[in-house]
């Protein structure tokens, strides 16, 4: 997925109190024309097409797939399934059109701000209801306060899928090089300690772009993965067990992460072109000439990251997971108000949540064709075919449903998703976690107060602006754009949530 600054774009549109006199009222399409509500063993259920939106690469045996979900859904909830998939370029422009029109859709993939957007124009349906009587394995598979974290105003309007919903800060490294100088970062703690390391290698590799960025800077995975943002950075949690908005760029983290990054540069472990360059620290290591990449955390990640760069690698993890808000609403899917049955779309959306040839098929394909079983439980393709000739390679199994129901691929440990389970359970949880920030009434500051961010941000957390030169300008002109006043919107804004939601 496209990501802004810091995974969240700016919802400028959202009117949160026409949720309330809008969608919040009642639950539309949950009973039958009789008024009973219906059931999917009642055995009344006429036929029906479940249209599921979403966006990937060309799959060529996608049809194949669809009709073996097909099978399932047919026999269990006289259903059918059709797999609606859009190009990922076209993805935004293609979903408004079919949301605005008339035009039949009935599970749609959202998430980020086009959620919050789209509940507030009144395009997605209120799933309380539908949950209650169509949704018990969804609600099953969730712990509450998971689950309760997409609610706006009090109502459930998607269901995340359930993958990592925890982060944590972390760098990986090339294996190879830290076993040629016997260098060993097992007991390395901060981003500090890791200065040795990098002086070695780069006393012995001067050629070696060391440390590439991840997201828009080097400083990028360990904000997201230490405050909560809530929302855009613009006032954050520096505190995950405080409700108290501040300033993100006048915190003393902040200020240390960018002198440690600023060491870096002058000591020429980040390359001189950090800041307008869009490679990556994958990017280099792939193409031999980098050592080391900062990352988001989560069980698996270094292995997997391992695997499609084709090098070794070991990883340094750095503070412990937290989990906020956005990281639960980014890959949701919905009810869309176009549906003409709500509640077979729940049905299917249930069904996503508790019925694991469901969710290997949208995952790996047919089981024989696409992949078959290892007997560790992994799975990976079956002889003859690679990832360039099967039909089904889809490789997204973090947008449908229980991810954590599907076989890990081969390359994973066979245990991935209990520790992911495990993972997601013990994840710092933060103070807001449900909380849904409203920046309609202070946009002309966050206007403006992007447009500062872009002009000094990146310099400063990639190392190439002079910190003491730039960051007292920095912080004058996000005070001269109204950063203050935005602080102060959001912490009205936490505080009502959590004066009506007891916390």
């Amino acid at each position: 997925m496209n990501k802004g600054r810091y995974r969240v774009g700016l919802a400028l549109i959202v009117i949160l109190v026409m949720i309330v006199s809008g969608c919040g009222a009642g639950s539309s399409g949950t009973k039958s024309a009789g008024g009973k509500p219906r059931t999917e063993t009642d055995g009344k259920l006429p036929p029906y097409e479940v249209s599921i939106l979403f966006y990937g690469t060309n799959q060529k045996d996608l049809k194949l797939v669809e009709d073996e979900i097909s099978k399932i859904t047919k026999e269990k909830i006289n259903a059918t399934v059709k797999l609606n998939r859009i190009e990922p370029a076209a993805w935004q422009q293609q979903r408004t059109l079919m949301l605005a029109g008339n035009e039949k859709v009935d599970l749609i993939f959202t998430g980020e701000n086009e959620f919050i957007t789209q509940v507030a124009q009144r395009q997605l349906l209120p799933l309380d209801e539908l949950l209650t009587q169509h949704g018990q394995g969804v609600i099953d598979a969730f712990e509450p306060d998971v689950l309760a974290a997409t609610k706006i105003n009090g109502q459930t309007y998607g269901l995340p899928s359930i993958r990592d919903f925890g982060a944590y800060p972390t760098i990986m490294m090339r294996t190879d090089l830290l076993e040629k100088y016997k260098l060993d970062v097992s007991n390395i703690k901060t981003l500090e300690e890791l200065g040795p390391i990098f002086k070695t290698i780069k006393e012995n590799e001067p050629n070696l772009n060391l440390l590439g960025k991840s997201g828009s800077s080097i400083a990028y995975s360990v904000i997201v993965s230490t405050v909560d943002t809530l929302g855009d950075s613009l006032g954050v949690l520096a505190s995950l067990d405080e409700l108290k908005v501040v300033n993100l760029y006048e915190t003393p983290e902040y200020i240390q992460l960018l002198k440690t990054i600023r060491e870096w540069y002058e000591a020429g472990y980040i390359p001189k072109d950090i800041a307008t360059t869009t490679q990556t620290g994958r990017d280099y290591i792939q193409a031999n000439v980098g050592f080391a990449t900062m990352n988001k955390g989560k069980p698996g990640a270094m292995t997997q990251t391992s695997q499609r760069i084709g090098v070794p690698l070991t990883e340094v993890k750095f503070f412990e997971p937290k989990t906020d808000t956005m990281s639960i609403t980014n890959a949701m899917f919905a009810i869309a108000s176009n549906s003409k049955d709500p509640e077979r779309a729940m049905m299917v959306l249930n069904l996503m949540y508790s019925d694991e040839q469901i969710v290997n098929l949208l995952n790996w394909g047919v089981e024989g064709k696409h992949y078959e079983v290892r007997p560790n439980n992994t799975v990976g393709f079956p002889e003859g075919v690679d990832a360039t000739s099967s039909g089904y390679n889809l490789r997204q199994g973090w947008m449908f449903g229980n991810q954590l129901l599907s076989h890990p691929w081969e390359t994973d440990e066979p245990t991935l998703w209990e520790q992911m389970a495990e993972f997601n359970k013990n994840s710092k949880k933060s103070a807001a976690l449900g909380f849904s920030y409203n920046p309609d009434p202070v946009k002309t500051e966050i206007a403006a107060l992007n447009n500062v961010v872009k002009q000094y941000a990146v310099g400063l957390e990639s190392g190439t602006a002079d910190l003491d030169e730039t960051l007292p300008k920095f912080i004058a002109a996000l005070k001269s754009a109204g950063i203050d006043r935005v602080v102060a919107e959001k912490q009205k804004q936490l505080d009502e949530w959590a004066a009506n939601n007891n916390k």
